[in-house]
């Protein structure tokens, strides 16, 4: 069966200077939904209902009687009514404003969030294509802002194919510093880097084939799944050993590389498909300047 065209989930208008583009947007992804599992009455088998209950007194609450708070101290709300949050809302607005354009290379993949797919609406087709290939030919990308569902968002516009894909941006706030996460001091030696070098040119792919993987704890839920509602026994493997904790550093190196290279689909747990292309080994750059050195001069 076909895959169903995706449908435009809202519209837009970028402004380009002088230039509007009208566009509509698309979802650029369609997750897997995860597979979930209901809360059941052991005793017979009933779903269970989930109830909000006063911390205080123990009182079940009903909708109707509850109000959103803002926890400013410990255990200290001040509450707002729902025109309250409505006036504090973004006002929704189509227009996609374009703040600076900046170097496509220097955006940290941390920033990125929602990915959405952008064409152009009757009328923009030239419009689009212009400014999509303005940002390939100058290898920019452009900052703006878009206000949608009550906020205000940033968003990256940049070109891929001929076409636009923009991005909702998480603000710098959002973004945790990298010097939050503690590690350790330790110094590396150049064989170890060249051996390393070697590992993973030894496993290394021309092109990105995100086609050769999949969810496979997904695949083995499901099946199981099937399993039970077909009223046949789910057989449980035992969980594997724990991998033994490196001392050695160059002889497990070593040892990566003598074993055999399992190709991506296999690394995936995929049994069809094409594995992705792979280069030869690239020679490490200690290893030929020492075969150079050997090598005898022409006179």
């Amino acid at each position: 069966m076909p895959a169903m065209a995706p449908r435009p989930i809202g519209s837009g208008t970028i402004a380009f200077g002088l230039v509007s583009i009208p566009v509509q947007i698309y979802p650029a992804t369609q997750p897997k939904a995860g597979i979930s599992f209901n809360l059941l009455h052991a005793k017979d088998g009933s779903r269970l209902k989930q109830q909000y209950v006063c911390a205080k007194d123990g009182e079940k609450v009903e909708r109707d009687e509850m109000v959103k708070g803002y926890e400013f101290e410990k255990d200290r709300y001040v509450t707002f009514t729902p025109d309250e949050l409505k006036a504090l809302e973004e006002s929704a607005s189509p227009a996609i404003e374009i703040a600076e354009f900046v170097p496509a290379e220097k955006v940290d993949a941390v920033y990125f969030d929602r990915p959405y797919y952008l064409a152009p609406d009757k009328g923009a087709a030239k419009a689009y294509r212009l400014l999509a290939e303005a940002l390939a030919r100058s290898g920019k990308a452009a900052l703006a802002r878009q206000s949608a569902r009550g906020k205000q968002y940033l968003v990256l516009l940049r070109p891929r194919d001929g076409r636009l894909v923009m991005h909702q941006l998480l603000y710098p706030d959002e973004v945790r510093s990298l010097a939050e996460v503690p590690v350790e001091e330790a110094a590396v030696k150049e064989p170890e880097v060249q051996l390393a070098l070697k590992l993973v040119d030894q496993t290394a792919s021309e092109a990105f084939h995100p086609e050769n993987y999949h969810d496979a704890v997904r695949q083995r839920v499901l099946e199981a799944v099937e399993r039970k509602v077909a009223g046949q026994e789910v057989q449980l493997s035992p969980a594997g050993e724990p991998a033994a904790q490196v001392i050695d550093l160059m002889e497990a190196l070593k040892k990566s590389l003598a074993a055999p290279v399992p190709k991506a689909a296999e690394a995936s747990g995929e049994q069809e498909g094409a594995a992705a292309e792979r280069r030869p080994p690239r020679r490490a750059p200690a290893e030929a300047d020492a075969k150079r050195s050997k090598a005898p001069s022409k006179k």
